[in-house]
């Protein structure tokens, strides 16, 4: 971030590059459009809300962030994150929710802006990819669930997925024919454009049909619900009227969670597209882009706003150079906001569903959770399973955390499992006995066939040692010698590091063998492990180091028992 310069993307722009920008631009216009109109009503706040937020979020990442092609605006997982949030907050007042939202843009980027700053890019670690997996499926089908009344025509019912899922269930029967027909037509323009028009914006047709069948038909006289008016012109500028300082602490913890969930889905868009084009993207600079994207939407009356990876597609498939496409992009949302917004006041509340639904279905990835669950069960059994175990069940608890107990809970959940399970893993390392092979030493589990020395031990601790796990290596190693074992040695080369406790743990387990008459010996300490073993040794008796495996059993006689060679 050194000089932290603006607009980044754009320096040493060429010529050529201009015609691909803006052509990219008028197409990612066509897809935020109407999918900024729906996820506006995801968080509950006007739609017009989402094209407030998207045009100072685009111009302020291109002018902070550190990506070419990454397309900021009004998405479905932080939407909803925030409806979450100000719900309870807001209560029944519509007034006080639209205030509440906005002020939660701003929480938020004053948040990403901070964390930038204070060079903090290295927490999207803390969300694992089996983590976020699992907590956009859950928050997938809980959008979905709740689009499905717009599409039936029937009141919505609160509480969690299940709860809807029911309150559905047994209110089929009053199912309006004309607006489910209209929902699941839009559904079905923008899914089968998708599959087989890829070029053609299938959200924006679905909307302009929807509109257009509502004039023909006059169905908002026949129950279809629709949008009704929208304010035209650009939005209002500074803090919203109503939230004090008190409203503004509240809502600073849980813009922690929307930062973390909007910086994570954004940075991954970002790397994925830096990777194809050749260049790398600064995770620093991309909480400054995501804040000041946010502030800037807070600020403009918008919504909470983060980094889109369909969107970001559709830019670089359209062959975007640089972040002049964002910027067009704005610049035609302002037109829109100016003069296109009556066009959209007939849209059908059931269309705008179907654009909901059809955005987000994709998400809804069982394929990737059965991968996780198969690479447990199938692929990584035994005491290779505990990785691929853990991230299955750290993704299944984010998806049913959300399910059941609504998103931010279900994110913090999902974070708390994987955080206590990585614990578990580490406290429980892979102890692997290995035997000679030429000049190589190989792990025995994985070469059963091979022969061993039964007076001979020689183990790796597949993991760093520290207190947690020290206990754990002990009586493993221990539990693997024999009776006929005289040398235990402890290649050290797959252990990077060491902490004081797994140090004296050596120490003691070096005195426990010698008291069996066995041996105890180190080979290939490297960097920090050997200085930390140096360091703490406190016994007159240190523990034999030497620099490789094949050094450290130089002077064991061959064991001349009967079947020896084969243990």
């Amino acid at each position: 971030m050194t000089g932290a310069p603006i607009f980044q993307s754009l320096a040493g722009y060429r010529r050529a590059w201009l015609r691909p920008d803006i052509v990219a631009g008028l197409t990612v216009w066509a897809v935020l459009v109407p999918e900024a109109l729906a996820y506006a009503s995801i968080a509950g706040v006007p739609p017009v809300t989402g094209l407030y937020a998207a045009v100072p979020a685009l111009v302020l990442y291109a002018l902070a962030g550190s990506s070419r092609h990454l397309v900021v605006g009004p998405m479905s997982a932080t939407a909803a994150l925030s409806a979450a949030i100000v719900t309870p907050l807001a209560g029944a007042d519509g007034g006080r929710y639209l205030a509440l939202s906005t002020a939660l843009a701003l929480v938020t980027g004053v948040a990403g802006l901070l964390a930038g700053l204070v060079r903090l890019g290295f927490v999207a670690s803390f969300i694992s990819e089996p983590v976020l997996k699992g907590f956009i499926v859950g928050l997938a089908l809980t959008i979905i669930i709740g689009q499905v009344p717009k599409l039936l025509g029937i009141g919505k019912h609160e509480g969690d997925f299940f709860r809807q899922a029911w309150g559905v269930l047994t209110h089929l029967g009053e199912t309006h024919w004309r607006t489910l027909v209209l929902g699941l037509l839009s559904l079905a323009v923008v899914l089968g454009v998708k599959r087989w028009l890829p070029l053609v914006p299938g959200s924006l047709l679905a909307v302009l049909l929807g509109i257009a069948a509502v004039a023909v038909f006059d169905l908002d006289d026949h129950g279809v619900a629709i949008v009704g008016h929208i304010d035209s012109g650009l939005p209002a500028l500074g803090l919203p009227d109503g939230p004090d300082f008190g409203d503004y602490l509240d809502l600073a913890g849980p813009a922690i969670g929307v930062l973390l969930i909007g910086f994570a889905e954004g940075l991954g868009a970002a790397k994925t597209y830096a990777a194809k084009a050749g260049y790398t993207v600064d995770a620093n600079r991309e909480l400054l882009g995501l804040g000041a994207a946010n502030l800037g939407s807070g600020l403009a009356s918008g919504m909470v706003v983060n980094g889109s990876l369909s969107k970001t597609a559709v830019n670089g498939s359209a062959g975007a150079r640089t972040q002049l496409s964002g910027l067009v992009v704005a610049a035609l949302t302002v037109l829109t906001l100016l003069l296109l917004t009556g066009l959209f006041e007939k849209l059908p509340e059931a269309t705008l569903a179907g654009v909901v639904i059809a955005a987000v279905v994709e998400l809804v990835d069982i394929a990737g959770l059965r991968r996780l669950y198969r690479v447990w069960t199938e692929r990584l059994g035994g005491i290779y399973g505990h990785a691929a175990r853990a991230d299955f069940l750290a993704a299944a608890a984010a998806m049913l955390g959300v399910l059941l107990f609504d998103t931010l809970p279900g994110l913090l959940i999902g974070i708390g499992i994987s955080m206590l399970l990585l614990v578990y893993r580490t406290s429980r390392p892979h102890v692997a006995p290995v035997v000679k092979q030429g000049s190589l030493w190989l792990d025995a589990v994985r070469h059963p066939g091979l022969p061993r020395r039964p007076d001979l031990l020689v183990v790796r601790v597949e993991s760093g040692l520290y207190f947690a796990n020290a206990d754990y290596v002990r009586d493993r190693v221990t539990s693997l010698c024999t009776d006929r074992t005289r040398l235990v040695v402890l290649d050290a080369e797959t252990s990077p590091s060491i902490d004081v406790t797994a140090a004296a743990m050596l120490d003691d387990l070096r005195a426990a063998l010698a008291r069996r008459g066995i041996g105890f010996r180190i080979a290939r300490p490297i960097g920090q492990f050997g200085d930390t073993l140096g360091a703490s040794e406190t016994t007159a008796t240190p523990i034999g180091v030497y620099p490789t495996v094949t050094a450290a059993v130089a002077d064991l006689p061959e064991d001349t028992t009967p079947g020896g060679d084969h243990g």
